[in-house]
């Protein structure tokens, strides 16, 4: 009796077919084993690394045919890419294989298993064993159809009496190569099987073919629990006996009892099972290295499988933090890539998806909501203005309603001014808020999933910008004085939010240097708040994207057009007069600016749309949030544009207007100037959008 093998490794392909590094691994590692006068004692196991169709041919027709007896075992080992043609015939491939431009099979570059049938029917041999390890693109398994078209019935092509073959797997996934094992996964199993004696079940010191199959399925499922490895032994194909294991061994014997413990507690070792192989160690006079090392290599494909589950979930939540909802059949093919059944990963699911899901469902509610007053009071505010005699509309109605190019809609609102009193004979002084009703031109961008920005229309106009030395707390950098004449622009009624950022973030798959998707420290359930934590760069990035949707310019104000717009007309340190409230504005009061007095300290941004606007209809002007300009930081205004297009310069700060929750009223002022470095994140700066004409940058 004689045993012979040949294995055969398909790594490279000149073309049509992806290349499988670990193929030639594979017959490499398999020889050495079945070599091996302790393991497979074969007498010959030869190795054809990527060859031509026709030498492939001849060394299979010589394992079948030379001088074979009755009682020889043949083994045939394939490590590549098994295909079918478009009718349904089996072919191993070679370093030829190619397929036509209809993407069919070009049979005369591949070797057909028919052809290996018909050798193998003409042998003498009565013991012949095919282990296929083959990538498919979609591998395959008895009565299962590949994706290169065919249904495949192993039997059929390759079965015959006193045969056993053995599949890789029946999965139609991508399974050859797994992370972690320089070997394909089964075939690594396979030698482990042989290396080590513990596919030996029955302890009879014999490994058949059935018993190194059964060791190698168990632990491949155990990785990748959708690959399912198959076996077909015909008529005493499952008695042909491959190798042999040393008897009695106690590294065996340990590694038998180390599988038993494992697989009773799902992967993991009890106390008790820890102290009953403590003592199995003793008594069989293992070291504790030799102990340790066959508990790493048992426990390495519950690991693995493990890894890969914390994987999956690393990828989910990163997925639902970055844009939910999100293509369910991408996580399909992720899951079926990382070869894990829905049993696997439905606990994962069920923790990561169904808060994101109830939440995500309380925003498109609360969406609606907000959607559905929008069209009320817009309803409310047409009825009204139709009942107002014209006089009463006059002022900031701009005309027409095209307004740089853009349709606009006319909405009313209520503005307050502060008038501050003398007390009783002289004494003290007190603020009253007058309030008025006014109307402005605006549009709405449609964001999708019912997220909308207001760009209010700006008129144009000339205005003095900075502070004049008088204005109480008033810096250098707020001078000279200058007057500028800007152009027409829409601008942002609110910064932009927190509901506005996720949205344009998540649609654009632009590159964007941010540490989490949301930024903002101060986080709502409407995410009405402003985003913060947004630096320069990050709000220039969003205005691309911004852009890139809605096919308009998105960009930060200049300085001039930012101060312009606050002002809307007005002359005094607020757009509300002298003074500042905090029934007016968010910032720390409790500091106090000219006559004004004490108020809250929220401690934290608020709402965007809790205060009363200025006459051109922008609210949150003063506070709140800092926001970013165009402009680079200058000490002084020497030297700036008349034009109000940005003032840039080679450092890299930029400037930031309007002041914050967290500031004293004095840098809430119209004129106040700042900066930060344009890479700089605080939970302090936002900033708001405008739509206008290119200015130079």
């Amino acid at each position: 009796m004689a045993k012979v093998a040949l294995l055969i490794g398909v790594s490279e392909y000149e073309q049509g077919l992806n290349p499988l590094p670990s193929a030639i691994k594979d017959v490499e590692a398999m020889s050495q084993v079945l070599l091996n006068p302790e393991m497979g004692s074969f007498a010959k196991a030869e190795v054809l690394k990527n060859p031509l169709r026709q030498e492939m041919e001849d060394k299979i027709y010589d394992l079948y045919s030379i001088n074979r007896n009755q009682d020889d075992v043949l083994l045939l080992y394939f490590s590549g890419h098994g295909i079918t043609d478009s009718g349904g015939e089996f072919y191993f491939s070679t370093r030829q294989t190619r397929k036509d431009q209809q993407g069919k099979l070009v049979p005369t570059s591949a070797v057909a298993a028919r052809e290996v049938h018909r050798w193998m029917n003409a042998s003498k041999s009565k013991r012949m064993v095919v282990i296929l390890d083959c990538c498919f693109g979609a591998a395959f398994a008895k009565g299962l159809t590949a994706k290169d078209s065919g249904t495949i019935n192993l039997e059929q092509h390759l079965g015959g009496e006193g045969r056993a073959i053995l599949t890789a797997s029946t999965s139609t996934q991508f399974a050859f190569e797994q992370e972690g094992f320089e070997l394909s996964i089964y075939t690594h199993y396979l030698v482990e099987g042989i290396e080590n004696g513990a596919a030996d079940q029955d302890g009879d010191g014999l490994i058949s073919v059935d018993e190194l199959h059964g060791y190698a399925s168990s632990k491949v499922r155990e990785v990748s629990p959708t690959m399912t490895p198959e076996f077909y032994p015909v008529k005493q194909g499952y008695r042909i006996f491959l190798a042999k294991s040393p008897k009695d061994d106690p590294k065996l014997n340990y590694r038998q009892e180390v599988e038993s413990r494992v697989k009773s507690g799902k992967g993991k070792f009890s106390v008790f099972a820890l102290e009953i192989l403590e003592s199995k160690r003793i008594d069989w006079g293992l070291t504790e290295n030799e102990a340790k090392a066959i508990r790493e290599e048992v426990l390495q494909p519950y690991r693995e499988y493990e890894r890969k589950r914390v994987q999956y979930e690393a990828a989910l939540i990163r997925a639902v933090n970055e844009e939910y909802p999100f293509n369910e059949e991408e996580l399909e093919e992720y899951q079926q890539h990382l070869g894990l059944r829905d049993e696997d990963i439905a606990s994962i699911k069920q923790r990561v998806l169904a808060p994101k899901q109830a939440e995500y469902e309380r925003q498109q509610q609360e969406i609606e909501r907000i959607r559905q007053q929008q069209r009320a009071e817009y309803q409310r505010q047409q009825t009204g203005l139709k009942e107002k005699p014209e006089s009463e509309l006059s002022k900031n109605v701009f005309q027409p309603l095209s307004f740089l190019g853009i349709q606009t809609q006319p909405f009313e609102f209520e503005t307050a001014t502060i008038t501050v009193k003398s007390g009783l004979f002289g004494l003290g002084k007190t603020c009253e808020i007058n309030r008025d009703r006014t109307q402005a031109e605006f549009f709405l961008e449609n964001l999708g999933y019912g997220v909308f920005i207001e760009m209010v229309a700006i008129p144009g106009g000339k205005f003095l910008m900075g502070s004049p030395e008088s204005e109480p707390e008033r810096r250098d950098s707020e001078g000279p004085q200058h007057t500028v004449t800007v152009q027409p622009f829409f601008m942002g009624k609110f910064p932009v939010t927190q509901s506005q950022w996720a949205v344009v973030t998540a649609l654009e798959k632009v590159n964007i240097d941010l540490e989490k998707p949301q930024p903002s420290k101060f986080i709502d359930a409407n995410l009405n708040l402003p985003v913060e934590g947004v630096s320069w760069d990050n709000a220039i990035e969003f205005c691309a994207r911004l852009s890139h949707k809605t096919g308009k310019i998105y960009r930060l104000p200049s300085e001039a057009e930012w101060e312009y717009a606050c002002r809307a007309g007005t002359t005094t340190p607020f757009y509300f007069g002298e003074t500042i409230t905090t029934d007016l504005a968010n910032y720390n009061g409790n500091y106090t600016y000219g006559a004004g007095t004490k108020g809250e300290y929220r401690e934290q941004t608020i709402d965007v749309g809790k205060f009363p606007p200025n006459s051109f209809g922008l609210s949150n002007m003063h506070g709140n949030i800092w926001e970013w300009c165009q402009d680079a930081w200058h000490e002084n205004y020497n030297g700036a544009p008349p034009d109000g297009s940005p003032w840039m310069s080679r450092n890299d700060k930029r400037l930031l207007r309007g002041g914050s929750w967290r500031n004293d009223p004095g840098y809430c002022r119209s004129a106040v100037r700042s900066s930060y470095k344009r890479d700089n994140r605080s939970n302090l700066v936002g900033f708001r959008v405008v739509v206008a004409a290119s200015l130079k940058t």
